[in-house]
């Protein structure tokens, strides 16, 4: 396994590992998003937009030039950072460089009505789903007055007052002000390809780590949310606490906590006791999202609606059991063996490895992160997981979401 970490002469941090004897690279360029957005909405339409055409191409044209070289093309939002990125044949690298080096530099934004529309269009049908409702609901609580709240019926009541100046000013900002951090994972050796990407985004805006301006957020108290939506026939429940993120001490261990009470499907323990024992659940599991500034650990539950109150005992049951006495050899085991699993399969392909180097590095953790954590979590005990769920389990600093019927 070859791997060279360097820099780029405008200070854009890189990393290039080879990959004998596949037939493609993959490179994923990622900038860091560094303050709010003024309005909620802005930065999802901007990413949509860096495809939809830019000085020498028009929308059709672009995408019959990815077409025409097979190129699998695609800028995605995350909360804290920008992501560009590209797999291609060996022999079309320098076609798919050039197409990326044109829409970071070149892009014109012309199509923003139309894609207001179709961004509405699918925001709403998004919002036909009462999970996703109760999902809606439950960011709008935890991230309340936070950019980590700006959820899909913000960005909906907000979308109409967006113009294509803030989003032009928007993209320059994050242009000029953002860490930036480049993955290339593939065959072609470094020698070759890296006088080209020098004269392409070698040639961006200097890379920077300072000016960070989104505060952390805060939970110091219950926050609920009811919706009552009369067509329901089952009631979706969500509850989640605010916790450590990526980096921090308590991670590893609260990521095998996660899969033990319910992210591991048939042999989480609330599907044991609320499906299989007590028949409360069409679908339960627990689930731990990660931001720059903070963790997200949420349980979430469908069942009839008689059973909410119920579901919510069995919650705090599983919560109490994990407080209360440590988690057996078998179940630790076993948990890290599946974590383990799943970072294997996540990054198995080209460009899974360059998402992956890319998204750590910009999050401030390094090129290597991926590798240092999965000995970490080799090394938590039965005691350190029964300390996390005491420190964040609280019963008074919490989000509870219900949508239900009547």
């Amino acid at each position: 396994m070859n791997k060279i970490i360097s820099k780029l002469n405008n200070n854009i941090d890189y990393i290039y590992k080879q990959n004998k004897n596949t037939p493609r690279m993959a490179l994923c360029l990622n900038f860091s998003i560094n303050q709010p957005e003024v309005t909620p909405g802005i930065y999802t339409l901007m990413a949509r937009l860096l495809l939809q055409g830019t000085k020498k191409y028009n929308s059709e044209e672009l995408a019959n030039e990815f077409e025409k070289y097979a190129i699998d093309f695609a800028a995605e939002l995350f909360p804290n950072y920008l992501r560009v990125k590209f797999v291609c044949l060996n022999e079309d690298f320098s076609k798919a460089l050039e197409l990326t080096d044109e829409i970071l530099k070149n892009s014109t934004f012309e199509e923003l009505e139309k894609e207001k529309i179709k961004l509405k269009g699918e925001i709403t049908a998004e919002l036909d789903s009462p999970r996703t409702r109760a999902m809606d609901a439950y960011y709008r609580k935890m991230f309340e007055n936070h950019y980590y709240g700006n959820s899909l019926i913000k960005i909906l009541e907000n979308i109409d007052n967006i113009t294509k100046d803030d989003i032009i000013s928007a993209y320059t900002y994050i242009l000029n002000n953002s860490k930036k951090s480049l993955a290339l994972v593939g065959t072609l050796d470094l020698d070759s390809i890296l006088p080209q990407i020098e004269n392409t985004l070698g040639k961006l805006p200097l890379a920077t780590s300072t000016n960070f301006q989104i505060p952390k957020p805060k939970l110091e108290e219950v926050k609920t949310s009811e919706i009552i939506k009369s067509d329901l026939n089952q009631a979706h429940i969500i509850k989640g606490w605010l916790l450590p993120t990526y980096g921090e001490p308590d991670y590893p261990a609260i990521v095998l906590l996660n899969i033990i009470l319910g992210a591991c499907g048939l042999s989480s323990r609330l599907f044991l006791e609320l499906r299989d024992k007590k028949g409360l659940a069409y679908v339960v599991r627990s689930s731990y999202e990660t931001y720059k500034l903070a963790g997200n650990f949420m349980i979430y539950i469908a069942t009839e609606p008689k059973n909410i109150e119920t579901c919510l005992k069995g919650f705090e049951a599983e919560i109490e059991k994990i407080k209360t006495n440590p988690v057996t050899q078998e179940e630790l085991e076993n948990a890290k063996t599946n974590i383990i699993g799943k970072y294997e399969l996540l990054e198995e392909t080209n460009i899974q490895q360059a998402c992956a180097f890319a998204k750590y590095d910009v999050l401030g953790l390094g090129f290597n992160y991926s590798s240092n954590i999965k000995q970490q979590v080799q090394t938590v005990s039965a005691e350190e997981i029964l300390n996390c769920a005491k420190k964040y389990f609280v019963p008074d600093k919490y989000v509870l979401s219900i949508i239900k019927p009547e």
